[in-house]
Formats: structure tokens, C-alpha cells, sequence
């Protein structure tokens, strides 16, 4: 028997709409908890939200890293 995962429609808890801010901290701590109920409703564990939490991170770091520029000492 194979399982297999039907992806489902994941309600954002913030205006989509122009002149919304992004980064309005309650927003994205909303964001934040909505995801991991999400995942963890589709019968994702904890380790399996961690890991993506670390690849997310290592994502973000290389492209912060990307935009370095080199000092000059």
C-alpha cells in the first residue's frame, strides 16, 4: 500500500492585498503557528517541521550570504 499526501489549500492568516505590511511581527507569528497546525494536521512530526525549519534557514543564509559584499581591511 502506498500513501500518499494530497496537498491542501493553505489559508494565510494576512491581507494579501497592496500596502499590507509583510512584516508586521503578529502576522508572521500568525503565519508561523498557522504552518506548523497545517503540517502537523497532514500528519507531518516534529522532527519532520524542524528539518524543514533548518532548511529554510540554510536557504536564507545563502542568500544572505549571496548579497555580502567583501570588506576591505
Amino acid at each position: 500500500m502506498v500513501l500518499v499526501r494530497v496537498p491542501t489549500r493553505m489559508a494565510l492568516p494576512f491581507d494579501t492585498q497592496p500596502g499590507a505590511n509583510p512584516a508586521d511581527p503578529k502576522a508572521l507569528a500568525i503565519l508561523a503557528k498557522t504552518i506548523y497546525r497545517e503540517l502537523r494536521a497532514s500528519g507531518y512530526a516534529e522532527r519532520d517541521v524542524m528539518a524543514l525549519a533548518g532548511e529554510l534557514l540554510g536557504i536564507i543564509a545563502t542568500e544572505v550570504k549571496g548579497r555580502r559584499t567583501p570588506r576591505n581591511d
